[in-house]
């Protein structure tokens, strides 16, 4: 069977889940099931794997999708418990307090706090955080889903502290050993690329969450609003980046989001309370009433305005929790510390499933549910919340919980068998390289504008850079080779791109969708979500084209030519922009004279 047919194959699984779930705009938790369908009859009837191996990849996905649900229902009961206790109106307050506009917020939230929780635990944590966060704040389910979701981009390669790069590309690379004798330098000096590459594609990751959120959101229905605090925007995106690159490139894979994160909340809420490029008060942009909300944006969970019973809270001990969140987060990730030890010593296993090669394990305490678990009890304690109120959380994180679990247990089993597909009767590689393999043989000399796509579909199947890049890694630096160009920045391309897939990330969407219970509306989300990933992989294929052709091809070379339209059409909306919301102003003014 020829290249072209077996990738077409291999691309049917994400066809179906383009035509139902994003296309027809069906429910994750029916679309899922088809897609898994048509996975397993590719994997036994066309790549011929043993069933026993097809069946033990579903397994494995169902306790991967355990995992989950688990981390979900910790997130949600976080959410209820702070509702509960009063918590959540001292927090909205706060962020009142420094300032009343929903774009502000957003980036607060969604982009500085979302990028150091990114950093801490990776794995989705930071849509389990941020998004119900801002759902408690006022936000409407979608738009929470969405800020949390498109920001899950620039931070994601150094997630984990840095699992995506020192895990995900190291293991893929290492099935060579004659590629280098130090691999970790190879990563190493790979992920300062990575953070440059992100660097530049994620200054505009703020604007584009203010800017969807005023244009699906708002009453006007308008770009333009969201365009309005460019300068907020981008001095926020810088504030997180240009520590993020020095750290990358000095300090390692570890800390880049984590310390960019932390950096970029200190500088942007410090000058925020100062009104630094703060839109004036009379300017704040806010949803309309409730009652004015299309009914597709609310999710199942009732964010209720309930005091503490003393009355009021302070600011410190509201936030104690995310504080506490944050900080166990660190101190469970870092390999320094015995106390990462000590949550892995628990390991449940399922070793060879079914006689395979295929292995399933978790590890209870180290999982994020765990820690939000663990911090909802302190609440408790610290919050001083009565016993009926805590237990009504617990109840509704529960059933929240399992209306989430018939999507879940179908997206991830589909993603193991789909990535376990290698070794059968036939004799084709696994689906993920046969598809890999039908564009390298399309692309040729412009292959760094696919890299960054083929990274992007491996998360969007997976649900994960690190999976995308122990996938693609070792591909993407072979092509690199053949066509003759530095093969590290190749695999730079691939991490990067590994990292915006995680927008549209199917599993993902489910899984932050399902924190807010907004389960059902995983495709609308998905289409909002396309065009922010779209262009981040664009324009990040586009400078490493110029940058891996430059030597050959001098500065003047196709992909400068994408970089610079993509940069002066950015140029032009927000100039534009800025310019009809003068004229709109102006024309206020004069209305109101008359």
């Amino acid at each position: 069977m020829g290249t072209g047919m077996l990738s077409f194959l291999s691309l049917l699984p994400i066809i179906v889940v383009a035509i139902f779930l994003v296309g027809l705009r069906w429910p994750a938790s029916k679309a899922m099931p088809i897609s898994f369908i048509v996975a397993v009859g590719l994997a036994l009837f066309v790549w011929q794997v043993p069933g026993a191996q097809v069946a033990a990849a579903s397994i494995n996905g169902l306790v991967t999708a355990g995992t989950l649900l688990y981390i979900i229902f910790g997130a949600i009961l976080l959410l209820n418990t702070l509702q509960e206790s009063g918590g959540i109106r001292a927090i909205r307050q706060g962020f009142t307090d420094i300032s009343p506009d929903r774009r502000i917020q957003v980036i607060i939230i969604a982009w500085l706090f979302g990028s150091f929780i990114e950093g801490a635990s990776g794995f989705g944590t930071p849509a389990a955080v941020a998004v119900p966060l801002m759902v408690g704040l006022g936000f409407p389910a979608m738009a929470a889903v969405i800020a949390g979701m498109v920001i899950q981009s620039t931070p994601v390669s150094f997630g984990a502290v840095g699992t995506p790069v020192l895990v995900g590309i190291q293991t893929g690379l290492s099935a060579d050993q004659g590629i280098t004798n130090d691999f970790l330098a190879l990563v190493t000096a790979i992920g300062g690329k990575v953070s440059i590459l992100h660097m530049i594609a994620g200054t505009l990751v703020p604007l584009f969450v203010v800017a969807l959120m005023t244009r699906f959101f708002g009453k006007n229905k308008s770009y333009t609003e969201g365009i309005k605090v460019w300068k907020f925007a981008l001095f926020a995106s810088f504030s997180m980046t240009i520590p993020y690159v020095i750290v990358a490139n000095t300090l390692g894979p570890e800390f880049p989001s984590m310390v960019g994160g932390l950096v970029g909340l200190a500088i942007v809420v410090s000058a925020a309370k100062k009104g630094f490029l703060m839109p004036s008060k009379e300017e704040a942009w806010d949803f309309e009433g409730k009652s004015k909300w299309d009914p597709e944006w609310t999710g199942n969970i009732e964010i209720k305005d309930i005091a503490h019973k003393s009355g009021n809270m302070s600011i410190m001990r509201a936030w104690s929790p995310y504080i506490l969140v944050g900080s166990f987060l660190v101190l469970t990730r870092l390999t320094v510390l015995p106390l990462n030890g000590w949550m892995k010593a628990w390991t449940v296993s399922f070793n060879n499933i079914f006689g395979s090669e295929i292995s399933a394990s978790f590890q209870p305490l180290y999982l994020p549910g765990t820690i939000f678990i663990l911090v909802s009890i302190l609440t408790y304690f610290i919050h001083g919340m009565n016993a009926s109120a805590y237990k009504k959380a617990w109840a509704q994180s529960g059933k929240t919980t399992v209306a989430a679990s018939t999507a879940l247990i179908f997206t991830v089993p589909m993603v193991q068998v789909f990535a376990n597909t290698g070794g059968g009767a036939a004799g084709f590689d696994k689906m993920p390289i046969e598809l890999a393999n039908g564009a390298a043989a399309l692309a040729g000399e412009f292959w760094p504008f696919f890299a960054t796509f083929i990274g992007g579909l491996g998360a969007f199947i997976a649900g994960s850079n690190t999976v995308s890049n122990m996938m693609f890694s070792l591909f993407q630096y072979d092509v690199g080779s053949q066509i003759g160009v530095d093969p590290t920045w190749i695999v730079a391309l691939q991490a990067v791109g590994g990292a915006a897939g995680n927008m549209i990330c199917v599993h993902n969407v489910v899984a932050a969708s399902a924190v807010v219970g907004l389960v059902g509306k995983e495709g609308t989300v998905i289409r909002k979500t396309l065009l922010p990933f779209a262009y981040y992989a664009l324009i990040v294929g586009a400078i490493g084209y110029s940058i891996v052709w430059y030597s050959e091809k001098g500065f003047f070379n196709v992909g400068t030519f994408v970089a610079a339209a993509i940069a002066v059409a950015a140029i032009y909306i927000i100039a534009s922009n800025k310019k009809r919301a003068e004229i709109l102003i102006s024309n206020g003014n004069s209305f109101g004279a008359k």
